[in-house]
């Protein structure tokens, strides 16, 4: 019966249904882009940035000489810590083409560093190879390379904020370094690191064969207490400092976490209102029936079928509307990455540049849209009940005196 007044010829569908359907639709779809995009950052985090980032890092101020890190290098027996390479880091700046960009130089063991981190899958050509096979090589970000106008093959200067004292002046410590790769990780990385190798680091720095510390891959990303604990005890003879990826990057993740569960109770708002918009639109039904409920009553059918008539309507309208705002939120959710790409290409924009990548992801997940379709499914549930209700008080000797 529920079936014949929704696809009757004399629909039940008013013009106040048909608009409260549309929203119901509206507000699903949205709340299923919004957890799309949420998840997508989220997963780009997980998978990209905290792919390209070492998860864990031992920094040593007075170095580690090459028989502390490499045998620590070989020891496998950390727990929680899969590989460890050593490190130089510190701050310089590259000049090219007339234009001057500060950077985080790192050197690395080409071996040992493709173990700790992902960044040899964004490069474009030989990765660590060509770095280690160049005396004097640096591989560069995408975006930094872009910015002072490198390719492949060409050469720069790096410049130390440090230098010797002479009756000229202070003179900076600097060589010139041959770009022999560029990695495009579309991450922070991009525009601020460039990678040489650990012999290079070693004359830059002065370090007289020293390393400035280790890092490191964990097992598990979050178990970086226990990893913590047993790097910091192998280093306990030295003033040693330990981070991991939480001390960096876990106010993001646990930020990102906190939004998703923040978007998806106020946008569930959102479909409750919806969903509540039905009941206008199921009271018009009510009053539009009511000559076929009174019948109904007549004939002997109870309160419970009729509520039941009712409800199931409603309830008919709810699953349609529900069923195409998860569509139209998907095709749009997997659409809105290359619709951002072309509109960024065509107005010229760069809004992502401020964030941990330079794109927009969207993670479209089932087990979202199961929630989301159960949290709107029970929202218009409880609107039906009142303009059920309302079916059932209808007196049949009241509705039929004037028939």
């Amino acid at each position: 019966m529920a079936l014949r007044y929704l696809f009757a010829r004399r629909s039940a569908l008013s013009y106040v249904s048909r608009l409260a359907l549309l929203g119901l639709i509206l507000s699903v779809a949205v709340l299923v882009i919004v957890l799309s995009i949420v998840n997508g950052f989220e997963r780009e985090l997980r998978d990209r940035v905290l792919g390209v980032l070492p998860h864990i890092s031992a920094q040593v101020p007075a170095g580690l000489q090459p028989s502390q890190w490499q045998t620590l290098v070989k020891d496998q027996s950390f727990a929680g810590i899969t590989a460890l390479a050593p490190y130089i880091s510190g701050t310089a700046l590259l000049a090219a083409n007339n234009k001057i960009q500060g950077i985080n130089l790192t050197g690395i063991d080409a071996d040992t560093y493709s173990q700790v981190t992902d960044i040899v899958k964004y490069t474009s050509s030989q990765g660590f190879t060509a770095l280690d096979e160049t005396t004097y090589g640096i591989v560069l970000g995408a975006r930094l390379a872009a910015t002072l106008g490198l390719q492949i093959g060409d050469r720069v200067l790096v410049v130390l904020p440090v230098g010797a004292v002479t009756p000229a002046g202070a003179l900076p410590r600097q060589r010139r370094f041959q770009v022999v790769d560029i990695f495009n990780s579309q991450s922070q990385l991009d525009g601020q690191l460039a990678l040489i190798t650990l012999n290079s680091a070693q004359k830059m720095f002065r370090t007289a064969g020293r390393v400035h510390g280790l890092q490191g891959r964990l097992d598990d990303l979050f178990l970086t207490q226990q990893a913590q604990a047993g790097l910091q005890n192998a280093l306990a003879g030295s003033r040693v400092r330990v981070r991991t990826w939480m001390d960096t990057h876990g106010y993001l993740y646990q930020a990102i976490a906190v939004q998703k569960m923040t978007m998806f109770v106020l946008l569930s708002f959102l479909v409750a209102v919806a969903a509540f918009n039905l009941v206008s639109g199921l009271m018009m039904i009510v009053e539009q029936r009511k000559n076929d409920v009174a019948v109904l009553r007549t004939m002997g059918a109870d309160s419970r079928m009729v509520m039941g008539l009712f409800c199931t309507l409603g309830l008919l309208l709810a699953l349609s509307g529900i069923a195409f705002g998860v569509l139209a939120g998907v095709a749009i959710a997997l659409g809105l990455p290359g619709f951002y790409t072309q509109a960024t290409q065509w107005f010229g924009l760069d809004l992502m540049s401020q964030y941990f990548i330079a794109y927009l992801p969207v993670d479209v997940r089932v087990e979202d849209l199961f929630q989301v379709a159960v949290a709107a499914f029970v929202l218009t549930l409880l609107a039906t009940l009142y303009p059920a209700w309302r079916a059932t008080r209808l007196l049949p000797s009241r509705v039929l005196a004037h028939e």
